[in-house]
């Protein structure tokens, strides 16, 4: 009986927040919302220091008092609260978009202006922004009347964690995909950061085309550019 009934209290659906309790919840969007500002969208990348694969970022605009359960900073769930995140975050969101920037692109122009360009290109993809609020620090590349940031924001901004948990599902997906190609570095599991397997994988077969080559553990030194030449 007792095992029934908390069973049930387990399975009660819990109720929505009230109009004060969302006030506190969704206090950043409310300051801009206040201000007539409605599509308010969250930013966030996710890849800025693996050794291999692209850097991506994620728009997402939610609606007006929109508060997801359970929506935090993407790096403190686990795979599956993730996903299932995702799936609720790209249901209700009025408008989400995904940009990226490749591993050549990060060797060409820097990790810090590759990560500009991913968020450009997911920000184009959402049709039009009344404001951006970015996680972490300003990106002078968005235009500093247009967007705020905010230092920890995917764990204390509501919109900007919808944003790195979508990031993290989309980039999480393309690594395992990239895994499937290149099965010795472990992507699957490190997605592309440096860890011990992944390390050890780069010095008995060298880098692959999805390396980021400017990244001091990829980089060959002159020696080995004068065998190879």
């Amino acid at each position: 009986m007792l095992a029934a009934k908390r069973k049930s209290a387990n399975t009660t659906r819990k109720r929505k927040p009230t109009p004060q309790r969302l006030r506190k919840l969704l206090a950043t969007e409310w300051g801009f919302w206040d201000r007539g500002m409605i599509r308010i969208a969250g930013i966030d990348e996710v890849g800025r220091g693996p050794l291999a694969g692209p850097v991506v970022a994620a728009a997402v605009i939610l609606p007006r008092d929109c508060w997801i359960e359970g929506v935090a900073d993407s790096k403190k769930l686990n795979a599956d609260r993730r996903l299932d995140l995702y799936q609720k975050i790209i249901r209700t969101a009025l408008v989400y978009g995904v940009g990226a920037a490749s591993c050549r692109e990060i060797d060409r122009i820097n990790i810090r202006r590759a990560t500009a360009l991913a968020m450009q290109r997911a920000i184009a993809r959402l049709g039009g922004a009344d404001h951006l609020l970015v996680d972490g620090l300003a990106v002078p590349e968005l235009g500093t009347e247009t967007h705020t940031a905010f230092v920890g924001g995917d764990g204390c901004v509501h919109c900007i964690s919808a944003a790195s948990i979508v990031a993290k599902v989309t980039r999480d997906r393309l690594m395992a995909r990239l895994a499937a190609r290149y099965p010795q570095y472990g992507w699957e599991r490190n997605m592309g950061y440096g860890t011990p397997e992944h390390l050890d994988a780069l010095d008995r077969l060298g880098p692959t085309p999805h390396h980021r080559r400017s990244f001091q553990p990829c980089q060959f030194d002159f020696a080995d550019e004068l065998v190879t030449a």
